[in-house]
């Protein structure tokens, strides 16, 4: 099967936001007199629920606080507040692409593929993050961008990656995804699509069961010469959807560490 398309998970894939997002929610707790402050291993706790309204529900059970004292108006408040900040921090460039991705948006435009974006962040972030780093005009790079409260379920679930190989009007066979997480993992092989990881500050470590390559610390930036061969190299299952397990860090099809 032909790559036609690659699937770019945002947050901790394109770019490592993760820490501006950090940041940004402990200035809304202060902001709305909640004595909470999430260190580095809260967050990478709490980054096992997709979503930051789903992320501040979790936090409120897990330090007992009632229903009550966290209604969805003051979650969505607290969220808009945060959005806020992130962007204020994105614009004032305290972010990058992660080292490799700019050169392969070009060279997978160049060479004819489609791109698309399914994330679990929110629309509005995905603009600020690609408009800092790609320019006002990014939107016209990538065919698909599939974000945030538009698909009913986030990740883990398959939701965003449907909405975007609807909006590509591609199968899953056709696409690479690149992620990050877990999670991403889970929710692209569950879509048919065969996944490739880049661990982030966050998520090394975890379990990337199903992905048909993961990078490690020492392995070169993802280029498109690669990402072709971990697609080629991708197991298929009856009904075109990914299986096996993934190359060693590295990558796959005889890339080296």
């Amino acid at each position: 099967m032909e790559l036609r398309a690659v699937i770019f998970d945002v947050d901790g894939t394109l770019a490592e936001t993760e820490e501006l997002h950090r940041r940004a929610f402990n200035e809304a707790f202060a902001r709305f007199g909640l004595p909470w402050r999430w260190d580095r291993e809260t967050y990478r706790r709490l980054l096992a629920t997709t979503g930051g309204k789903e992320r501040l529900r979790r936090h409120a059970r897990d330090v007992g606080m009632a229903e009550a004292g966290l209604p969805e108006s003051l979650v969505a408040e607290i969220h808009a507040f945060k959005n806020a900040r992130y962007h204020a921090l994105v614009e004032s460039g305290g972010v990058a692409l992660r080292p490799g991705i700019a050169e392969l948006i070009g060279d997978a435009l160049a060479a004819g593929l489609r791109l698309g974006i399914a994330t679990t962040t929110s629309p509005s972030n995905v603009d600020t993050l690609l408009r800092a780093t790609l320019g006002p005009g990014w939107r016209s790079q990538f065919a698909a961008v599939a974000a945030g409260d538009q698909v009913p379920r986030k990740k883990p679930a398959p939701d965003v990656y449907h909405a975007a190989l609807a909006d590509l009007g591609l199968d899953g066979d056709d696409c690479l995804a690149l992620e990050d997480s877990r999670n991403g993992v889970l929710a692209a092989v569950g879509a048919g699509i065969p996944v490739a990881v880049t661990p982030s500050l966050y998520t090394a470590g975890e379990d990337f069961s199903g992905a048909v390559a993961v990078l490690g610390p020492d392995a070169p930036p993802p280029a498109l010469a690669a990402v072709v061969s971990w697609h080629a190299a991708a197991p298929r299952v009856p009904g075109g959807r990914p299986g096996g397990r993934p190359h060693p860090a590295g990558g796959a099809a005889g890339l080296s560490r």
